[in-house]
């Protein structure tokens, strides 16, 4: 392999979001050597906490754009809704991942082409741009099934479940691009999440078993069911494929159902993931200290899981507001606040991993 000069300490790292996981990016980089500043239109940007300096401007703010990214060393992302025009705006060869990567994620049928061309199974799903086009789709792959905004959607936003005619005749195309994909019958949820260095090396963590509930992930556990655990390699396989595709630099996640036909492809995420949590305290370098290594030049950290059993569950909404009580809890909890002002309803305000060494 090629030598990649790394980034000396004191270069400045350039996070586009300000969310809880820019904060934690923000927070391995600062352990690393690195200034981070930040850039995101105003509101909770939790991530302006740790940074340097951070732009609160809006995404079409052109001269505010051209500031930030002249005082950067290498530009990344925290979230994969960061508008294509906003990335185009920073050099080039200081964005990493790349912008491929944003384009194919940011655009669900986009992303379940490009992962069916690398040999992922998916469920099946339609293009839906009218009424008359999602009752064609209700025709072909029937209900149980999911309408979907193409674009935008996360934690269950731009999500409509139906489970009977009934519920089908009470949803209208919301006028903007959706895809209605058929329920996959699943024995368990899992993440595969991956680092890959701008030399090609590719690394794994071990694969959480993930509950969610509305959308949104409940609990991320290892070690994950036997179900999982068959069908981890063949899921692995497909993501590197997806990673070596991409040309991609940094952490990139796959999510996936185990079913009794093999692993089915979710969807993917560009960034830090709140599955890999639980990487913080529980593997030997974090999702977020491997992910500014890979971008800044540096080796990449070990992946091994260091417990036997390991627990990361979100905390939401107003259960932020007495989490300290978590503190005093049997088995060595680790407590993560994110900053966030007002605990609304179904916010992610935090997360809360327990990790241990007896056996199950």
């Amino acid at each position: 392999m090629s030598e990649i000069t790394p980034l000396p300490p004191g270069s400045t790292i350039g996070i586009l979001g300000g969310g809880q996981l820019g904060r934690m990016l923000a927070m391995a980089a600062n352990q690393l050597g690195y200034r981070c500043i930040g850039y995101a239109p105003a509101g909770d940007n939790v991530a302006a906490d740790v940074c340097a300096d951070f732009f609160e401007n809006g995404w079409g703010d052109t001269s505010a754009l051209a500031s930030f990214a002249s005082q950067c060393d290498v530009v990344t992302w925290e979230f994969e809704n960061v508008p294509l025009s906003v990335v185009d705006a920073m050099p080039r060869d200081r964005l990493l991942p790349g912008r491929r990567a944003l384009e194919v994620a940011q655009d669900r049928l986009n992303e379940k082409r490009f992962v069916e061309e690398l040999g992922a199974r998916c469920a099946l799903y339609a293009r839906v741009e009218s009424d008359d086009d999602f009752q064609r789709a209700l025709e072909r792959i029937g209900n149980p099934g999911i309408l979907k905004t193409a674009r935008d959607g996360y934690d269950g936003k731009g999500q409509w479940r139906i489970t009977s005619d009934y519920e089908a005749k009470g949803v209208r195309f919301p006028g903007r691009t959706c895809i209605y994909e058929g329920m996959v019958d699943f024995q368990a949820e899992f993440s595969v999440i991956l680092v890959r260095s701008a030399l090609g090396e590719v690394r794994f963590w071990d694969s959480s078993a993930n509950t969610h509930r509305g959308g949104m992930l409940v609990t991320s556990i290892l070690p994950a069911s036997a179900a999982v655990e068959a069908q981890v390699e063949q899921a692995r396989i497909i993501a590197e494929k997806t990673a070596n595709a991409l040309g991609y630099v940094g952490i990139l996640t796959l999510e996936f159902f185990a079913t009794a036909q093999g692993p089915i492809f979710n969807e993917m995420a560009p960034r830090v993931h709140n599955s890999g949590h639980w990487t913080i305290e529980g593997a030997a370098t974090s999702q977020f200290e491997n992910h500014i290594r890979a971008i800044c030049g540096l080796p990449l950290g070990g992946t091994e899981t260091r417990f036997n059993q390991i627990e990361m569950r979100n905390i939401v909404g107003d259960e932020a507001l007495s989490a300290h009580h978590i503190l005093a809890e049997e088995g060595e909890p680790h407590l993560h606040l994110y900053g966030k002002g007002q605990a609304l309803e179904g916010r992610k305000m935090g997360h809360v991993t327990r990790v241990s060494n007896d056996h199950p």
